[in-house]
């Protein structure tokens, strides 16, 4: 979900969160590699959870791909695989890099327990292992992705917003990540903190690898369940999710707040029209370049001092060198100063003929 004109400077992002956790763990959260130093002609390995989430493939990839190349003066050399939300398959594709000796590894988790081998693996061959977006476990060496809690405290503040005094006059429902990702529940605590004792919580679902027809038929539950004229306000975890909510909302003749994350395109446009009230802006650009920032650091032997400023325990690692990039709640007010302004989407791209009318009722033109 961004764009190659991605207008956001990673370096311009200057993140000073407190550091957390307890001393270093032998095996792990190292600040240098145990790699010999290499020049720029390094080999990246790039392995990315699936392919549904629009984001991975239009922006990750590709940003990722460009600050190698950047930082490498041409010479570095990318080796991807997209895991297609299979865990099983994203540790063959680990096996597969550790085979083909590649200099270090940059991990977004399918799952972050059942990585926990393969990152070991790596380690024992030499390969330092940057975990993105996702907290691996295992031995990695850095770790970049957004303060997840503070995503979920945004979701959930900005749906107490929109359900004003009305709050408790009703339930929501709460549709969370899957269980098999970290940051969900994150995402989860984080909403939990801000909503607890001033809603209703009628349902509640992790949902199934994220997918959207998951969401919809947990909808569709939960509407059975507690009534149509009883909800509303649902916190969706992703825009993915939203949009299969809003679809059995929709059905069911039911126009409540729902939230998101990931300021998809499909999702910015459901906020022009109002069928979605929020998502979260998540800058991509910062959290790629620090990636590949650290991962060529990592593979020329270089320390991360100057990269990593943050420190991150995960169930198995403490102290990672970490980078957390902050974000943004993403309103119909706010369209203009985040996704256009960072050239993520042009107005022409997110104002298609279906949505010109709504476009021009909120000043987008």
């Amino acid at each position: 979900m961004r764009r190659a004109a991605f207008a956001v400077a990673a370096g311009a992002m200057a993140v000073s969160l407190a550091a957390c956790g307890s001393a270093k763990e032998s095996g792990g959260g190292s600040s240098k590699s145990s790699s010999p130093k290499k020049g720029d002609a390094i080999k990246v390995g790039l392995l990315l959870p699936e392919n549904q989430t629009a984001r991975y493939e239009k922006f990750d990839r590709p940003l990722i791909e460009k600050k190698v190349k950047e930082l490498t003066n041409g010479k570095g050399q990318i080796v991807y695989a997209n895991a297609k939300q299979d865990a099983s398959l994203q540790n063959q594709q680990v096996d597969t890099m550790v085979t083909n000796k590649v200099d270090v590894l940059i991990v977004d988790a399918v799952d972050a327990a059942a990585i926990k081998n393969s990152v070991q693996k790596a380690k024992d061959a030499g390969i330092p292992v940057v975990a993105y977006d996702r907290l691996a476990q295992g031995p990695i060496d850095a770790y970049t992705s957004f303060d997840n809690e503070t995503v979920g405290k945004t979701q959930g503040e900005a749906l107490l917003k929109a359900l004003g005094s009305k709050a408790k006059s009703g339930k929501i429902v709460m549709m969370n990540g899957s269980s098999t990702d970290p940051n969900a529940a994150q995402f989860k605590k984080g909403a939990h903190e801000v909503l607890d004792g001033k809603v209703n919580v009628g349902k509640e679902y992790d949902t199934k690898e994220w997918k959207p027809e998951n969401a919809n038929s947990n909808m569709e539950g939960a509407i059975s369940a507690l009534g149509k004229k009883n909800i509303i306000g649902v916190y969706s975890a992703n825009d993915g999710m939203a949009g299969g909510i809003i679809t059995a909302l929709k059905q069911a003749g039911i126009k409540v707040p729902v939230t998101g994350q990931d300021a998809e395109l499909a999702g910015v446009q459901r906020i022009v029209t109002g069928d979605q009230y929020m998502s979260v802006y998540k800058p991509y650009a910062p959290e790629a370049a620090a990636a590949a920032e650290m991962a060529v650091d990592l593979a020329q032997g270089k320390s991360l001092d100057s990269v990593a400023k943050d420190k991150v325990d995960s169930p198995t690692t403490k102290q990672v060198p970490s980078v957390l990039v902050p974000v943004t709640a993403l309103t119909k007010d706010n369209i203009k100063d985040t996704v256009i302004k960072d050239g993520v989407y042009t107005v022409a791209d997110i104002c298609t003929p279906q949505y010109k009318a709504a476009c021009e009722k909120i000043g987008l033109k």
